[in-house]
């Protein structure tokens, strides 16, 4: 029995059950019938012997001299009538004027009278003369209510037993009945349970759910399991810490009240199927996939139907997989910075090139003076910019990108005006940041605002940086402005989205784009600041970055 299925024990026990049930069923309905029996019979010699002593012929025939004269023959035709086995007549001393058989009149009878005698009536089941009967005894009482006979009738228990014998086969209907029944209800369940568990032993069924809950908790990706209604019913100890969810499964819970993104907790509710998607949480970068949980509907799990067909499957959910893409984003931004910076730099390269070639000409055409005047200013606005800078934000590498940037915009006839605003307070200087982020942060809305305003008439971009006081705290404010067109209302709210670009789709596809702002939002995010986008009077597109300073640092 060990190496039975799940199904195939439990169908064993229900039988085994049932047949112990309809047994005992039985045997209750056949004690019920044979007590129903005496009991009818009782009361039916009951009724008998109360109509026979209510007779006045019999109180008046027990007052002659030969009272078995008169009531023998009356006895007789009673037993005949009524169907019983005797009807006995007697004095109170136990002396009977009726008999069955005549030879017994005369003799005592056998059989209790005392409560009769009392002037009570009763019955009992007494072994007489004619064997084991059920017997009634009635006291025959004058108008004084003086016991003057006593009557007794009764059924042999053989008869009885045709009486109860009658009731058996409605027993063993009702018992077979309930046995077919039971044993019917047990295979159909016996079988839905052998199509659900596969026809596996209980063991099997333990093991397979111990594997299940250490795959679910050892694998590296979060692991969800969401119901057909939207609901999340299961999640692993990843996927709890990658989605600030509290570990350990409870009741279905709607992924809209986790506190998720929006756009994660519509994804996980409305159970589409997902490839690959980027979803942004506070802190973090997350790959998506989702697919449909699916299972055979047929029969025949797993086993190909008619003419090579596979059954029709039914939905069970969804699975949802949640990898961490954070770091690996960092990076890229970190390579995207790097890139920024490498191309503002060989911009800068370029022009310092241009201004060397040009120092080098003034000095071989013999105008030495020209040419340390030349060099002298461009020097000197150079070290200008980088020490503005470096005094304001503490980033000798914001001044380097933003100095490339500068000669980057005069390269494309772009207007870069760069205002960096006085430190306030004691003139300590403000803590430093990240400069991995500040390069990511200030190079991508720059070269977004030179894409807005390249080929327009007159661009400009301004840049405004500096570090401001609000509330008695310290913070670093960027502010980018272009004088392109703008943003449009509706794509405001989609800027930031990882693939989402509002230039040209085909020339987006080929340039990789829709990556700069969702980077910027995570970068600021990352460092507990704000990104804010509007307009500004002139038109065109503002964008404002605050981040906050630690209270105390000195660059």
């Amino acid at each position: 029995m060990r190496k039975w299925s799940l199904a195939s024990r439990l169908l064993t026990g229900q039988l085994a059950f049932i047949l112990c049930l309809s047994a005992g069923l039985s045997w209750a309905l056949y004690l019920q019938a044979e007590q129903h029996s005496y009991e009818e019979t009782a009361d039916r010699m009951m009724s008998v012997a109360e109509t026979i002593a209510a007779d006045p012929f019999v109180l008046e025939s027990v007052k002659t001299p030969d009272p078995s004269a008169l009531l023998q023959p009356y006895a007789t035709e009673v037993m005949e009538t009524a169907h019983i086995d005797f009807l006995t007549i007697m004095a109170p001393d136990r002396t009977r004027f009726t008999h069955r058989s005549e030879s017994e009149i005369g003799k005592a009878y056998l059989g209790s009278v005392d409560q009769a005698l009392a002037g009570s009536s009763f019955t009992e089941v007494f072994t007489g003369t004619l064997g084991p009967s059920v017997r009634a005894i009635v006291p025959v009482t004058d108008d004084g209510g003086e016991v003057r006979a006593l009557v007794a009738a009764g059924l042999t228990v053989d008869r009885v037993a045709i009486a109860r014998d009658a009731e058996l086969p409605a027993v063993f209907i009702i018992s077979i009945a309930a046995l077919a029944w039971g044993t019917l209800a047990s295979f159909l369940l016996s079988r839905y349970l052998r199509r659900t568990t596969q026809d596996r032993r209980p063991d099997e069924l333990a093991d397979l759910f111990a594997f299940h809950d250490a795959a679910l908790h050892s694998v590296r990706e979060g692991l969800l399991l969401i119901n057909n209604d939207g609901e999340l019913v299961l999640y692993n100890d990843q996927a709890a810490e990658l989605l600030g969810l509290t570990p350990g499964t409870g009741s279905p819970v709607d992924p809209r009240d986790l506190g998720l993104p929006a756009t994660l907790a519509e994804l996980l509710h409305g159970g589409r199927t997902a490839v690959d998607e980027f979803h942004f949480t506070p802190d973090r970068i997350l790959v998506v996939n989702q697919s449909p949980a699916l299972a055979p509907a047929g029969p025949a799990r797993g086993r190909p139907g008619r003419q090579g067909r596979r059954p029709a499957e039914r939905r069970l959910g969804t699975v949802t997989t949640v990898r961490d893409h954070t770091e690996v984003e960092a990076l890229t931004g970190e390579l995207q910075s790097m890139r920024t910076l490498t191309d503002a730099l060989q911009a800068q390269a370029h022009e310092h090139a241009n201004r060397l070639h040009t120092i080098v000409s003034l000095i071989e055409l013999d105008r030495p003076a020209e040419a340390l005047e030349f060099a002298t200013r461009d020097l000197v606005q150079s070290q200008q910019l980088a020490d503005d800078v470096v005094a304001a934000v503490g980033e000798p590498a914001l001044a380097a990108l933003l100095a490339g940037k500068k000669a980057q915009a005069r390269e494309r006839g772009i207007a870069l005006v760069l205002t960096v605003e006085e430190v306030p307070g004691d003139g300590s200087g403000p803590a430093l940041l990240d400069s991995g982020e500040l390069v990511t942060i200030v190079g991508n809305l720059v070269d977004n605002a030179f894409d807005a305003v390249q080929g327009l008439p007159d661009p400009e971009v301004t840049v405004r940086l500096g570090v401001v006081e609000s509330a008695g705290s310290r913070g670093f404010e960027l502010t980018v402005r272009d004088s392109g067109p703008g943003i449009p209302a509706e794509s405001r709210s989609r800027i930031f989205e990882q693939g989402f670009s509002t230039k040209d789709p085909v020339q987006a596809a080929g340039a990789g784009r829709g990556f700069g702002l969702a980077l910027v939002n995570q970068a600021v995010l990352r460092l507990g600041g704000t990104l804010e986008v509007g307009s500004h009077h002139a038109g065109g597109a503002r964008f404002t970055v605050r981040l906050p300073l630690p209270e105390g640092a000195r660059p």
